[in-house]
């Protein structure tokens, strides 16, 4: 008896006829709908500047209703490219797309940083602005050329990726190495995908990997990334695209600065955020941290199933207000000191931290940019006194703290958080002050609903400070034990 499974080999010679015929145009389908870069005049030789046959490329495969552009076979040199709606960029194992060093390749029509006084980081490699249904896939790789910029006589450090107003976004499998800047930011996003996708970008300052701002239905999974700053950012540049609902699973990050930053760039909302079932290793400043800084609100984030290794400061939760027009770190969308806002609800639950003996030491950042020490160590909580943290949960914590420090190598005095819009002058404990801890394991202070369940923690080497601090907390449960 035939079965449907059978039916090509058993059925009629009209059937079967009807069949090829049926099958040869599926074929030619999907060949037509594929714009191979070598036949639009790249040479693939690393030498050549096939910028002009990739973006013919990509424009034809726009032009046709979409498809796949692919490279292949090559090292295929360029300048700045313009990714368009409907387009997948495919890069084979055999491929490599490789940056231009030329700044003079890269247009200035790209949109821009959104950080002050980081214009050098305004352009960038790969663009695409108001476009649905794009995406770089494939097992090959892009690279930034990180080695040639700044140019002489240039600030230009172009980024990587950037993508602005777009939505149906997929990144998959692509080898996204030595970046110039940051490695991708995506700006007031939505549906945005990234899978199995491999980041290392530690040859110049502000080596992001995965930078979100005004983003939403977020999906990060199955991800390496190394950089020599945030591997992975949620940032609220403004009130009308929010940060939500964002899914982090099953990633490995690594960082001479910090793993994973959610918010400090805070004009907006950020929250239902997820991280779970990821590791970080040699984190030489914070793991994850929480930043509410520029008068937006952060909330509704959970945490779990984490393990860290070598991470100075594995959690850091920050509310305050900030305003540097000077300096780094403040939004260009921001013009003047904002009130505080809001942070609360976080569950942060299943967490290993072990330090070992390599935490004995300093770590830079490049040669003289002290990133991470033993008095540095520590998680930490800290708010205005009038403007708490709200609805904290911190349980089933194993912690082995690297200790060794001694209270006459730290100051007496601990800085408070200050609102910077009556208090503009006074020291302040903020987002990069102080650069010590006055606890081993948790320094928490002005947290209004505080659980603290189930820890177990144990120092490598004795230390002089105390293991835990709480200060200006309404303490529902706290339940630690120190071996």
């Amino acid at each position: 008896m035939c079965t449907g499974i059978c039916h090509k080999r058993c059925g009629s010679p009209e059937e079967r006829q009807i069949i090829y015929m049926e099958e040869s145009y599926d074929n030619e389908r999907r060949q037509s709908s594929i714009f191979e870069v070598c036949q639009y005049g790249a040479k693939g030789d690393g030498i050549t500047k096939d910028t002009w046959a990739i973006q013919r490329a990509i424009d034809a495969c726009a032009q046709a209703g979409g498809g796949t552009v692919l490279l292949a076979g090559g090292v295929f040199l360029s300048g700045g490219l313009y990714l368009k709606s409907n387009v997948m960029l495919e890069l084979a194992a055999s491929a490599t797309l490789l940056a231009s060093g030329d700044i003079a390749d890269y247009g200035e029509d790209t949109h821009h940083n959104r950080y002050r006084n980081e214009e050098a980081l305004d352009r960038c490699f790969l663009f695409a602005a108001d476009a649905e249904n794009i995406g770089i896939l494939g097992h090959g790789q892009i690279d930034g050329n990180a080695e040639a910029f700044p140019n002489q006589g240039s600030i230009y450090r172009p980024m990587l990726l950037r993508f602005l107003r777009c939505r149906h976004i997929c990144l998959e499998n692509v080898r996204l190495h030595n970046a110039a800047a940051w490695t991708t930011a995506f700006l007031d996003s939505t549906d945005i995908r990234v899978r199995g996708v491999d980041i290392w970008n530690e040859r110049r300052y502000n080596g992001d990997g995965l930078d979100f701002d005004g983003c939403s239905q977020v999906f990060v999974s199955d991800c390496r990334i190394r950089g020599t700053d945030d591997n992975l950012c949620l940032q609220s540049s403004s009130k009308v695209y929010p940060v939500e609902d964002v899914h982090i699973v099953n990633c490995e990050f690594t960082s001479l600065c910090a793993g994973i930053r959610i918010g400090l760039k805070s004009i907006g909302s950020i929250r239902n955020v997820v991280i779970s079932n990821c590791t970080f290793r040699n984190v030489w400043r914070e793991g994850i941290k929480i930043e509410c800084s520029e008068g937006g609100s952060i909330s509704d984030i959970v945490i779990r199933g984490i393990a860290m290794r070598n991470v100075s400061r594995p959690i850091w939760i920050l509310l305050n207000n900030r305003f540097e027009p000077e300096d780094y770190g403040s939004s260009l969308e921001l013009s003047e000191i904002p009130a505080i806002g809001t942070l609360r609800d976080v569950l942060i639950s299943d967490m290993t931290i072990t330090d070992e003996e390599e935490m004995e030491h300093v770590h830079y950042r490049f040669e003289d940019d002290v990133m991470g020490s033993p008095r540095f160590g520590g998680m930490r909580i800290d708010a205005e006194e009038r403007h708490p943290i709200e609805d904290v949960i911190m349980k089933n914590i194993l912690y082995t703290a690297v200790g060794g420090v001694k209270k006459s190598e730290i100051p007496e005095e601990y800085p408070k958080v200050l609102d910077r819009k009556k208090d503009a002058k006074g020291t302040s404990s903020e987002n990069y002050y102080p650069d010590w801890s006055r606890a081993v394991f948790l320094d928490c202070r002005n947290v209004r609903n505080l659980i603290l369940e189930d820890w177990i923690l144990h120092r490598r080497n004795p230390d002089e400070r105390e293991g835990v601090i709480v200060e200006g907390c309404r303490v529902i449960r706290q339940e630690i034990y120190e071996a």
